[in-house]
């Protein structure tokens, strides 16, 4: 049995990875936000990314794993995004993910092999319209996974899991008709859009002592949009 911590464990891939990692018979501590339900979870407590102070509680002396799942997707084009909107969401996507690093660093360290997974996007690396605010953070976070690799070897693994789209709650405007999901299916080489689950395995994997040799990595679970024309 292992200890993880999940931020942002109340929905969507979040959700299912600990759902995966509790259904293995680890200890799986969470995280919410706007889900009431989860405050009186023994295993949850709530957590805003974008507040500068990190006070996770109750959490084991030795820590396995964390993935921090918060995001956001608002896609438009540049010339309507204020400058101020990129700087939040930084700080929800990189800063937020720094804090709880920093804030959990020596719990990790006491594992004898522990793992940090982050998100990006396939839009990173394969440029999209439209894709320059969640572009930019998530171009930080590969920045930082690989930084933090070198930096922590050998005694932490750090890597990063690239979607494409996946129907979450965030991708919701994306995918609020029929006709926008078949739209999103067809641009797939695998002709379907990514669910929770599909991500959630990929995390669940890198957390695992089964990727025990590898780290610095942008992993693409992306249904063949990155590599595929």
């Amino acid at each position: 049995m292992k200890n993880y911590l999940i931020i942002g464990a109340s929905s969507g891939i979040g959700a299912c990875l600990f759902d995966l990692l509790k259904k293995d018979g680890h200890e799986v501590f969470g995280t919410y936000h706007k889900h009431d339900k989860f405050q009186h979870d023994e295993h949850f407590q709530f957590f805003n990314a974008l507040e500068t102070d990190i006070d996770l509680e109750g959490l084991p002396e030795i820590l396995d794993g964390i993935a921090y799942c918060p995001g956001s997707i608002n896609l438009m084009p540049f010339g309507r995004i204020e400058p101020t909107d990129f700087v939040l969401d930084f700080r929800l996507q990189v800063e937020g993910a720094i804090r709880v690093i920093q804030s959990v660093l020596p719990n990790l360290k006491k594992s004898d092999l522990s793992s940090i997974v982050l998100f990006s996007t396939v839009a990173v690396q394969t440029g999209y319209n439209f894709h320059s605010k969640v572009s930019t953070s998530k171009g930080a976070i590969e920045g930082l996974t690989r930084a933090l690799a070198a930096e922590f070897a050998p005694k932490i693994r750090v890597n990063a899991i690239a979607p494409s789209l996946i129907d979450t709650k965030l991708a919701e405007k994306l995918l609020n008709t029929e006709k926008k999901i078949e739209a999103n299916n067809e641009r797939h080489p695998l002709k379907r859009i990514g669910s929770p689950n599909d991500i959630a395995e990929m995390a669940k994997f890198l957390l695992s002592d089964k990727s025990s040799w590898i780290t610095g990595q942008i992993l693409k679970v992306d249904g063949g949009m990155s590599g595929i024309k």
